[in-house]
């Protein structure tokens, strides 16, 4: 078994807006696992600034493990802990290269793991993404979303002026009550950068006062409020708010199963928001979904901006945990984001996504 690494620029097809910036390119390292005959690829996609595993000599040390798993043919799974892109794209390569045999005795092309969705039997539901962007962006985009058919749209808000948010909300919901669309947020951290009414670091007034105007236009959940970080503070907010809660930026580098339990325990939120890039590879999230379900907390699965590679391993690996009656809308759209993306046989009909079998 060898293993290769080719470092690709990926380019958006419109500026990606969030509250810490604009990304106009996706920097990704794909690997691949070959023998001669059979070949799997995976893809290693730090994000920066936000990855635990954003570092500046990212390729030489993704180079080490590869070297590990070309002498032992097995993942380091402890090793990796800390550097979760590089363990899902080693993942989802060694799931490729398992299944290579299969595909060349005529079996199914893209298949990781054999589930419905992956069979290409029944879709995914998934939401629509509306990116950051100036008021008539973003509510063009909305439109553009709804008349796609999307019922579950989330909206990526914290950067644009909060009146003018609310207004696309309340735009949104003149027209369709909360039974006809789901609307979630992300905040990406950007309320309340800093505590202003105590110094103990609790939750301030202006936070509570956010999230009490967003509740007001029925609202399925809110992610990441506030900056990750701040455990108490962040707890506090999850039992005073009117509005559920889901974290996502919180989980990145809790990368300990046992530190892991102690922080749902001790925020107790709504909901989590998994992706494997970020959270711990595959292994990592069965984690964190395995010890949310033990405290009755939900859960969901997301890309970040990964390829279509990353895309489709992520989407089966959905599928697999949660089994083939998905009904909760997953964050699985991204694959349309790249000018120049990687050809993979999935597409999106109406507000699923689906892979596509050969007849």
């Amino acid at each position: 078994m060898k293993i290769d690494i080719e470092e690709c620029v990926l380019h958006f097809k419109q500026p990606a807006g969030t509250s810490r910036g604009v990304y106009t390119e996706r920097r990704i390292w794909l690997v691949s696992v070959f023998d001669g005959e059979n070949v799997g690829r995976g893809e290693c996609a730090p994000l920066p600034q936000l990855s635990c595993d954003d570092i500046p000599n990212y390729a030489e040390v993704l180079r080490r493990f590869c070297d590990v798993v070309e002498q032992t043919g097995e993942i380091p799974y402890d090793d990796l802990r800390d550097y979760p892109s590089m363990l899902f794209g080693l993942e989802t390569a060694l799931l490729d290269y398992e299944g290579a045999g299969a595909r060349r005795n005529g079996g199914q092309g893209t298949m990781l793991f054999d589930t419905a969705f992956s069979r290409g039997e029944v879709g995914i539901p998934i939401n629509g993404l509306v990116w950051m962007g100036t008021f008539e962006e973003m509510s063009r985009r909305i439109e553009e979303k709804l008349e796609q058919g999307f019922h579950c749209v989330k909206l990526k808000i914290g950067a644009i002026d909060f009146d003018a948010e609310i207004a696309l909300l309340k735009q949104i919901r003149q027209r369709f009550g909360p039974r006809d669309v789901e609307l979630r947020v992300d905040a990406n951290g950007a309320f309340g950068a800093l505590p202003t009414s105590s110094q103990s670091g609790g939750i301030d007034d202006d936070v509570l006062y956010k999230l009490e105007l967003l509740s007001q236009y029925a609202l399925h959940s809110i992610e990441q409020p506030i900056r990750a970080g701040q455990w108490g503070r962040m707890a506090e907010l999850c039992r005073e708010s009117p509005l559920k809660i889901a974290l996502d930026e919180e989980l990145i580098g809790v990368n300990d199963r046992e530190q892991k339990r102690q922080m749902l325990n001790i925020i107790r939120p709504a909901y989590i928001v998994l992706k494997p890039s970020l959270h711990g590879g595959m292994a990592g999230c069965r984690e964190w979904i395995e010890t949310a379900r033990e405290m009755g907390i939900g859960s969901w699965i997301t890309s970040a901006l990964e390829s279509n590679i990353g895309l489709n391993a992520i989407a089966q690996f959905c599928s697999d945990v949660y089994g083939d009656n998905i009904t909760m809308p997953q964050g699985l759209g991204t694959g349309q984001l790249f000018t120049d993306n990687i050809p993979m046989p999935l597409e999106i009909r109406g507000e699923k996504l689906w892979v596509k079998v050969d007849s």
